[in-house]
């Protein structure tokens, strides 16, 4: 088990752990809602991985159609946020729905094509099958491809 002084954390010093980079795979229409109102959301609303996200950590949203309905192909890297709470909160959506959120700040972006960067990102290992790694839904990537991305956008 690492020790968090060992990966940065030292509370007596007041630091912070280096911070983490994350994809969330999210239908282009979420994001958008997920824009308007400083959240991500991930697996339905479920809380599990949206637990492991924290504050600072970076997080890219890869769109891999519209809508979970009309399922026109977008496939493009949608939005950058930074996470800014620490705990996932439950939202009220309707009577029935009450999905886990996590506090986020959005940044300006252009969209970027996912498919011209498959040969640049370690987290692809097969260019010929470059979409399952975002069948995942929330997932870690090295802080390279991070950059490898988002070098790749207008910013807005």
């Amino acid at each position: 088990m690492t020790s968090r002084i060992a990966a940065g954390n030292d509370p007596a010093r007041g630091t912070q752990p280096a911070p983490r980079f994350w994809i969330n795979t999210v239908t282009l229409d979420h994001v958008e809602q997920a824009v308007r109102g400083g959240f991500t959301q991930a697996e339905h609303g479920a809380a599990g991985k949206l637990r492991q996200p924290r504050r600072g950590d970076q997080m890219l949203f890869y769109s891999p159609r519209t809508t979970l309905v009309d399922r026109t192909p977008v496939r493009q890297f949608t939005a950058w946020a930074t996470i800014t709470a620490d705990e996932p909160h439950q939202a009220r959506v309707s009577d029935d729905f009450h999905p886990w959120r996590l506090a986020a700040m959005f940044h300006p972006w252009q969209p970027v094509d996912a498919k011209p960067l498959v040969n640049e990102l370690s987290f692809v290992a097969d260019p010929n099958h470059w979409g399952l790694p975002f069948r995942r839904g929330l997932f870690a990537i090295p802080e390279e491809d991070f950059l490898t991305i988002t070098s790749h956008s207008s910013r807005g």
